[in-house]
């Protein structure tokens, strides 16, 4: 009915681009465009076979139209739809832009949020497909679960977290041990034996001494590992399930939960594996991003939002989102630490490809391996700029490729070049 009465409204990008929109034809056909094609196409989503992205989130408003009453009667009489609300939205498109070229051929997920408001700036996930082109590729995309082409990865996509998870851990540590940690040495190896179970340091790296800042900044598995075997295993498990596996997340997108069992009967296997982000532990990048986003906004998460507001075809506002606090994760001391932490990985650790740039950036890689047999994985990085006043937090996700310090810290240079030295952020 609404469709027959009212042209379904636009979705704007926050710098002003029109990212769907309803064409006409001089024959009065209906056409959904997509104007960035691939480029938006799980986020903003499509209007054909179902809906998806923020064309779902949205549907309501965008179905229907709030011009004056009166203006109604005038377009019946004279056969004319009624154009449809419009949404105008928190992404910034020359931001897309940079992290869809980043990834480029890459399978993977790319997310950018505000620290200081939740709004979502960017959101890339690939493959990809053509929304406009919906129709005609349906049942081939739908039927591809290789590919999974369809699937938002940055809020759908579970991986295993590897070193990324060292976060979780040093929280949890400095938790148990708040007065004590600062003190915390380890001598790496290159391995670590307890019991049957044995596990290496990255590519055979040996650390030598450490303490619990150079252990986090070099992504020390061994030294992580005995850093897990000393944690109460009941209170490690609270801090997991306190930055938001195992619960519900604040997310408007459809996502996937994250499970991690881990409690006072757990195997030391299960403790060693899950101190160093393998093992049975999964994320999504979207949720490694919430937690990164408030440690950079001192232990507050905002709640992520994509729809910065809903207006009339003529403008009158309809809807608006402010930030809004969602829950405080740590105390602001626990988040200053972890930047701390986060500050040595870039200075001096896996994260060096980001020093010396025109803007501070804090954050941690991760290499997760998800084939035992070839040792393949993942590579992770999450973070934040500038450190000492953060803006925005950055997560990429780019799968099968390799280590975080070689292929996702370039791409977030690209994406923190983008927002600090181009100007994009007005």
């Amino acid at each position: 009915m609404l469709a027959q009465e009212n042209l379904r409204g636009s979705i704007y990008a926050a710098t002003g681009e029109a990212l769907a929109r309803t064409v006409v034809s001089d024959d009065g056909k209906q056409t959904r465009e997509y104007p960035y094609k691939e480029m938006f196409a799980h986020v903003v989503g499509y209007s054909g076979k179902g809906k998806t992205g923020i064309e779902a989130l949205e549907n309501y408003s965008l179905s229907n139209s709030d011009i004056p009453e009166r203006t109604k009667l005038e377009n019946e009489k004279a056969g004319v739809k009624n154009p449809g609300n419009n949404v105008y939205t928190t992404l910034h498109t020359d931001l897309q832009q940079t992290a869809y070229e980043a990834l480029g051929a890459f399978r993977g997920a790319i997310v950018v949020t505000e620290v200081k408001t939740g709004r979502i700036l960017a959101m890339v996930s690939k493959p990809d497909f053509d929304p406009n082109r919906i129709a005609e590729i349906w049942e081939k995309v739908n039927a591809d679960t290789q590919d999974a082409a369809l699937v938002n990865r940055v809020t759908q996509g579970l991986y295993p977290p590897g070193s990324t998870f060292k976060i979780v851990t040093a929280l949890a540590y400095l938790r148990q041990f708040p007065d004590s940690w600062e003190s915390y040495s380890y001598s790496c190896s290159g391995a670590y034996q307890n019991g049957e179970n044995r596990i290496t340091c990255f590519h055979g790296s040996v650390h030598g001494r450490v303490d619990l800042t150079s252990s986090f900044a070099k992504s020390c598995n061994c030294s992580f590992a005995n850093v897990g075997m000393s944690l109460d295993r009941e209170g490690f498990a609270e801090t997991i399930d306190s930055l938001l596996f195992n619960r519900d997340l604040p997310l408007e997108l459809p996502y996937n939960r994250t499970s991690i069992k881990l409690g006072a009967d757990s195997s030391d296997a299960e403790v060693i594996q899950t101190s160093i982000g393998q093992g049975k532990t999964q994320i999504s990048p979207m949720q490694l991003n919430l937690i990164t986003a408030a440690i950079a906004n001192g232990g507050e998460l905002m709640r992520p939002y994509l729809v910065d507001r809903v207006l009339s075809a003529q403008g009158a506002v309809l809807k608006e989102n402010e930030p809004e606090p969602y829950a405080r994760l740590m105390s602001e001391e626990e988040a200053k630490t972890l930047s701390g932490f986060m500050e040595a990985v870039v200075r001096d650790g896996t994260g060096r490809k980001l020093k010396d740039q025109p803007y501070t950036a804090a954050g941690k890689t991760g290499s997760a391996e998800f084939n035992q047999e070839k040792a393949d994985s993942h590579a992770w990085f999450t973070g934040y700029a500038p450190a000492e006043d953060p803006q925005i937090a950055v997560t990429i996700l780019v799968e099968q490729v390799g280590s975080g310090g070689d292929y996702a810290v370039p791409l977030a240079k690209r994406i923190f070049d983008a927002w600090f030295l181009q100007s994009k952020n007005g």
